[in-house]
């Protein structure tokens, strides 16, 4: 890290740790109650184009955001269901996330539409949260570092937008690392919804899955909830933007998001009941559940290999929560064991963090 870098960090760790965050889905009474949809770019910005130049990024997200907003609101009338965007207009990205946390946001959801300069043959979808990227010895790296740069390229449009984001450099994602501080309180929320959407989307009309990553994406750095990004396909594919190009595909897109939305709410809303029912019975249990507490290093809908050069020798304990394989090491049965030895993780894996292991799922442990 340059010297110059540090003043950026400091000052952007202290801005997000300063921002309240809301109780945990779960902890909260209410359960799930108000979601935020944000149709990616808009206005002057209008996102990837298709190469007949007739088909705009901006358009399909905002027309996907607005068909997810009504069948949610329909099914759902009890929810709140906001849009940073319901209109052809330009909002900065820092906007966006401040909009969800003045909402009292429970779940950000952003669309997104992918391209690449690399051809026509790169297809799909893909789901993305907040985090610093990794692998970097596979090709999704590098694809994910151009997808990352693309996207947050927008803050250029803003004016003053390094006096705003403290200097960060939009073409240096690593400049964003400080970001994920925010996220990492709701990064199991954020992968558990993630992974719903990925196996949702496997139904089509885009049928190709990218898979769950971590990135450094500014839109999701000030959302003081469980956040995602959506890639919903290729422009740049003709057969992913056909889909795109009509109503059925662009509602059926919507309609899979909804189904992810629908299956994440019911776990939040049970869990809550479950937590409501625990706090109300007063009879003691007769018998405690098997509990261990560890440091979660890893998540993804990849099954690992437990003797990995990732792993550094420890054996991994892995929770399986839907198609998301989670690997935690160090396992004890109290968390301040994990919590004195977690200095000697943190050093190996910078975005790792405590977790509660019972009954076959993880907490986070703060």
């Amino acid at each position: 890290m340059t010297s110059v870098r540090f003043p950026f960090l400091l000052a952007i760790a202290a801005l997000f740790l300063a921002i309240p965050v809301p109780a945990q889905p779960g902890k909260a009474v209410a359960g799930l109650r108000t979601v935020i949809i944000d149709a990616g770019h808009g206005g002057t910005d209008a996102g990837c184009i298709s190469a007949d130049k007739k088909v705009y990024e901006k358009n399909i997200t905002l027309d996907i955001a607005k068909r997810l907003a009504t069948k949610i609101a329909a099914e759902y009338p009890e929810v709140t269901v906001k849009l940073t965007r319901s209109d052809d207009r330009f909002i900065k990205l820092q906007d966006r996330g401040k909009f969800a946390n003045d909402a009292g946001g429970d779940l950000f959801i952003s669309i997104h539409v992918n391209s690449t300069d690399k051809g026509t043959s790169a297809n799909g979808y893909s789901v993305h949260c907040l985090g610093k990227s990794s692998n970097k010895n596979r090709d999704i790296f590098n694809e994910n570092l151009n997808l990352v740069k693309r996207e947050n390229a927008v803050v250029k449009l803003e004016k003053d937008y390094k006096t705003t984001y403290q200097g960060y450099d939009p073409d240096d994602p690593e400049s964003s690392i400080i970001f994920t501080l925010m996220q990492n309180a709701h990064l199991t929320n954020s992968l558990d919804f993630a992974s719903r959407v990925l196996e949702a989307m496997q139904s089509g009309p885009i049928k190709r899955s990218r898979g769950v990553s971590q990135d450094p994406f500014l839109v999701l750095a000030r959302a003081a909830s469980p956040a995602v990004l959506i890639e919903v396909g290729f422009i740049t594919n003709p057969q992913d933007l056909a889909v795109m190009r009509t109503d059925v595909g662009r509602d059926g897109i919507a309609n899979n998001i909804f189904k992810a939305f629908r299956s994440y709410k019911k776990a939040i809303d049970d869990s809550v009941k479950a937590d409501n029912t625990a706090a109300e019975d007063t009879k003691p249990a007769e018998a405690e559940p098997s509990v261990l507490y560890g440091v979660q290093v890893l998540a993804t809908t990849k099954q690992m290999d437990p003797k990995d050069p990732y792993f550094n020798g420890y054996t991994p304990t892995v929770v399986q929560a839907g198609k998301l394989y989670k690997y935690i090491i160090g396992t004890a049965a109290t968390a301040r064991e994990v919590k004195n030895n977690f200095h000697k993780f943190q050093s190996k894996y910078p975005d790792c963090y405590i977790v509660k292991i019972e009954n076959g799922a993880t907490t986070p442990v703060h």
